[in-house]
């Protein structure tokens, strides 16, 4: 299994159950570095759903209590992970990479920090969870990312665009269960 993508690449691989082994591998570093408790990182995102081809990047949730808490030493702990900060601005969350080596040009991992049990937790367990057990949700959610990568092989803003209404449609079926 080879993880990685560079900076604004679109593609796919097919599915492998090594993604599941590597996230058991980096949730025991994560717990390892860290006082994060089992229960406060999960595996979400594409790797994360049974027969879903995905792109090469390993996605994973970590909760804490606030993230507007979280310390200098929460960092540099996730840091002696090999995870470092982006400049990724987004409402309610903290987005970390890992990378393949020190030039910092391919991306391995992702860590999505967000509050415990909040809307954004919340949505990315749902999400799995549901096209893990929703076959025909999975098929839909496969064809429009293969719909994209017809026209295209970067612009990571725009596929993530491309693919947002079907995923808000998934998060809004959580308000129904």
């Amino acid at each position: 299994m080879k993880l990685g993508l560079e900076n604004n690449e679109v593609r796919l691989v097919e599915y492998t159950t090594e993604w599941q082994e590597e996230f058991a591998r980096v949730k025991e570093q994560l717990l390892q570095a860290t006082s994060l408790l089992p229960h406060q990182i999960e595996h979400v995102g594409s790797t994360a759903i049974n027969r879903m081809a995905a792109k090469p990047i390993l996605d994973m949730v970590v909760g804490v209590d606030s993230i507007e808490s979280v310390d200098r030493e929460f960092f540099k702990a996730l840091q002696s992970a090999g995870f470092l900060r982006l400049r990724v601005e987004r409402p309610n969350e903290i987005v970390l990479a890992k990378f393949a080596d020190d030039t910092y040009a391919v991306k391995t991992h992702y860590i999505h920090l967000v509050d415990f049990d909040g809307e954004i937790w919340r949505n990315l367990l749902f999400f799995r969870d549901y096209l893990n057990t929703n076959e025909e949700a999975r098929q839909q959610y496969l064809a429009i990312k293969l719909d994209y990568l017809e026209t295209a092989s970067s612009g990571i803003q725009e596929y993530t665009e491309f693919k947002e209404t079907f995923v808000k449609e998934i998060f809004e079926k959580r308000d129904l269960v």
